[in-house]
Order: C-alpha cells, then structure tokens, then sequence
C-alpha cells in the first residue's frame, strides 16, 4: 500500500521580513527559514508549508491578515500564477533598493573583498513593455489555474498559447495580455491563436507525445520600428502554413521580417534549424548611439534596449579609454560592446564561444564602417591563452561579460597572467561574480561597483564592477 504523504503544517499570522534569492520573501519561525513567493515584507500571512528540510522550508501564502505598507498592486492579471514578473507587488523604488542589496550581499559575502565605490543603482526608465523579445508556446495541455479547477467547469479547449509554468515542461499558461513587449506583440499573438482555433487543421502542439502541427512564435520589436516574427511548425503542410502566414501578413503590414521554421525534433530549439523567409528581410535593424546592429532570428542582443545603452555607457566609462588602448572583449556574443567601444580604443579583440555570433559581429562592425576591431570564435579557456596575447598584444583594458556561471578558472589565470592596467567586469549574476572578484583580487582592487537594473518586476540585475591593477 502507498504510504500516505505527511500533510505539512500552516503556519499562523506570520511576518514576512526580508526578501531572498530567486525573487521569493523570507520569514523566520523558530530558528527556521521559510521562503515564500508573491509576498512582500511587512506582510502578516498565513503559511502552507509545501516542503521542509532540516534548516529551512518552503511554502506559499493562504491567507493574508496585513499588507505591507511598502506594496503595490500588480497590474498583470496573470501575476502569481505565470512564471514571469514575480515582484509586481513590490512598488519599483523597493526593487531597486533589493536588487541593491543582493549585489552589496554577494559581494561583501562570497567575494570578501573591499568594495570602493558603491554606486546607486540605475533603474529603467520604462518599467513596462521595455523587452524587445519574446517567444510564445502554443499548446494543447492548457494549464487550470486553481480557481478553474474548484469552479466545477467543464474545459473542452485546451489550447493555450503563452509561456510555460515554472517546473511543467509540457504545460502553458494561456495569456492573454502580457505586458512585456510592445502591444503589437499581443496583437500578433492573439491573431495567430484566433485563426489556428477557428480554422481546420491546425492543432496545437503536444509536446509529450510529438504530435500537432503548430509550435512556438517568436517576436522580436526594434528602436528602429523593425519588427521581426518567426513562426514555428511541427511538419510542413505547405498550403496551411502559407495561408496563416498570408493571413498575419495582410493583418500587420508593419512586419518587415516575417518568417518560418519546420522543426520536427523532439525540442523547441530552433538553434540548428533552418529560419526560413516568407516575407520581407531576415534580420532587423538596432540602433544604439549612431550605430546599427543587424539582428538575426538567432542572434543575442539585449532583451531590453534601453537599458542595455545605459548598461554599455557605463562599462565604456569605466573603461576610461583615450583611443590608445587595446581592449580584450571577452564573451563579445555579437560585438556589441566591442563595436561600441571601438571609437575609443587604438584596437579590440573579441572572443566569443558561439561561431554565428561571431559572424554577427564581423558584420556589425562592417555595417558601420569599423575597421579595429578583430573576432575569434571558440572556447574562451581554449583561444585566450598566453600565445594568443603573445601574437595579439598584452592588453590594456579587459572587459568581460559571461554568461551565468561566470569565468572558468583558467580564463581567470591568463587575465592575472596577462595584467591589463583596468578590468570591467558585466554580470548578470552578482554571486559568480563575486566569486571571481575574489580570485582577482591576487593583483586588482575593486575600484567602483554600478548595479543596473535591466529587468523591472524581477529579481534579476546586473552588475558592473571596474578593477585596476595594483
């Protein structure tokens, strides 16, 4: 017989007091640690514990006898049950002052090195609509929230276009707005959905058993009012797929780069597939200060422009270039920091691990007339070696941007090996960058740290930390 699962306890008019990792709230009871999402501090709850360890717990709020007096109230009427824009409660001056907070924490805490300067955190100027990328799931296992579920309804649709629910790999949210992106974004989105439902022959996908016939979408929106949208198929059925596209492209004349994809694998990368073009171009144009940057349907580029000109300006500024320098770009993904910088430097030299990035940054630098700037392909470890610097030059200023998981050791070794005068450290995460200050710190002092926030109602923030040389 299966042994019945221990219902864990609820525990009563507890105060939420502080907010952790991962975007969730803490509280402590009894020594112990309870991490709670869509909680503010300040707020009096009710907890149902949903997992317990030795040292602390997990659980969510099911009843609330006070709000806090720092909330806000979400404006997303999917908050809380999609995966996405976890801190909408928290008014945006609290985020910011949060996100100040874990990068000061990580630092001071894993990094246990002396800060210098610590500069405010510059925030975004638009909290909302600010991403210039998004992609859709369309499904046939729509997820029930636990309202529907109790309401006794009976669901005979259970097609969902939207983003997947955190942990459930075949499961979406059906959205209705998101507020994210330009509206078109939505537009687009609900047009698609509108006429697969209420044409036949075009079930939604079923990522379980590998069967339907329409995947995922793809939506990319430019400063320069480029709009690029990728639609994905399980197979090709020609006369279908050309008929929804006909039909989105005389609803939204305003798409200069529409285009398509059959991908029958098992996942929904579109990675190593063909993007095909049904209609117009297949790239949009960026614009950041005068220079363009030409964005592929696979290309990287930041998914909040705005911000990402800020976020640049200040890895410039703590570059101090005087147009004599050599600058190693490190992790340059597409050259946009490189291509940026350039006019300011003698000469850069960027490395990145992805060969089509690299592609995309020759061609930046060409599109805008950039003659010094050199690109390499390959596993950073692997090309930044000390016969790299050798044929290339010692540089003088090395900026870094990579990726989650931080530098591998070795990379660190050879930057301590190759002593550039300045470092300019970019992060997305505070705690691996922390990590490698501290390994740094064997020849540089942390001179200024500038917190920027790329992603309003998240947790997430990135970082900017410039080193020099002792």
């Amino acid at each position: 017989m299966a042994r019945k699962k221990k219902q864990l306890p609820l525990l009563e008019k507890v105060t939420i007091t502080d907010v952790a990792a991962e975007g969730k709230a803490l509280a402590r009871v009894d020594e112990m640690v309870v991490f709670v999402p869509f909680v503010a501090p300040g707020d009096v709850v009710d907890i149902q514990l949903t997992r317990k360890k030795h040292s602390y717990a997990e659980g969510k709020a099911v009843h609330f006898h006070q709000y806090a007096e720092q909330r806000a109230v979400p404006f997303c009427e999917h908050f809380g049950v999609c995966g996405g824009c976890k801190w909408q409660h928290l008014p945006y001056e609290e985020q910011l002052k949060y996100k100040q907070k874990q990068v000061v924490d990580n630092l001071t805490r894993i990094g246990k090195v002396p800060l210098g300067e610590v500069l405010p955190i510059l925030g975004s100027a638009r909290t909302q609509f600010y991403r210039n990328k998004l992609e859709f799931t369309f499904s046939n296992k729509k997820w029930l929230t636990e309202e529907q579920v109790q309401s006794g309804e009976t669901f005979d649709n259970m097609n969902a276009v939207g983003f997947h629910i955190p942990g459930m790999f075949d499961k979406v949210l059906d959205i209705h707005k998101c507020w994210l992106q330009d509206d078109i974004s939505n537009r687009i989105r609900q047009c698609i959905r509108e006429y697969c439902l209420t044409h036949e022959g075009y079930p939604f996908f079923d990522l379980r058993n590998q069967e339907g016939f329409i995947r995922t979408l793809m939506i990319r929106t430019a400063s320069t009012g480029d709009l690029m949208v990728v639609v994905v198929f399980f197979h090709e059925d020609q006369e279908r797929r050309e008929a929804l596209l006909e039909h989105v492209a005389a609803q939204f004349p305003e798409i200069t780069s529409l285009m398509y994809v059959i991908n029958g694998k098992c996942n929904d990368t579109i990675t190593d597939q063909d993007v095909l073009v049904f209609r117009g171009k297949d790239h949009i144009i960026e614009e950041m200060e005068g220079l363009r940057f030409k964005v592929g349907p696979k290309s990287f580029y930041q998914t909040n422009s705005e911000q990402a000109y800020t976020l640049y300006k200040v890895a410039r500024d703590f570059a101090g270039l005087t147009g004599n320098e050599l600058v190693y770009d490190l992790y340059t993904g597409t050259g946009t920091i490189a291509n940026f910088v350039s006019r300011q430097a003698r000469k850069v030299v960027g490395i990145e691990y992805v060969p089509e990035a690299i592609e995309d940054a020759k061609v930046n630098s060409a599109l805008n007339g950039i003659e010094n700037t050199l690109f390499f392909a390959g596993d950073m470890k692997d090309i930044l070696t000390e016969s790299f610097i050798a044929e290339h030059g010692k540089p003088d200023v090395i900026i870094t941007d990579p990726p989650r998981a931080g530098m591998h050791d070795d990379v660190i070794n050879v930057i301590l090996a190759a002593e550039p005068q300045r470092i300019v450290y970019v992060s997305c995460n505070p705690a691996t960058q922390a990590r490698d200050l501290g390994l740094l710190h064997a020849k540089y002092e942390v001179r200024k740290v500038q917190p920027v926030d790329m992603f309003p109602h998240t947790h997430h923030v990135e970082n900017v930390v410039l080193l020099e040389r002792r």
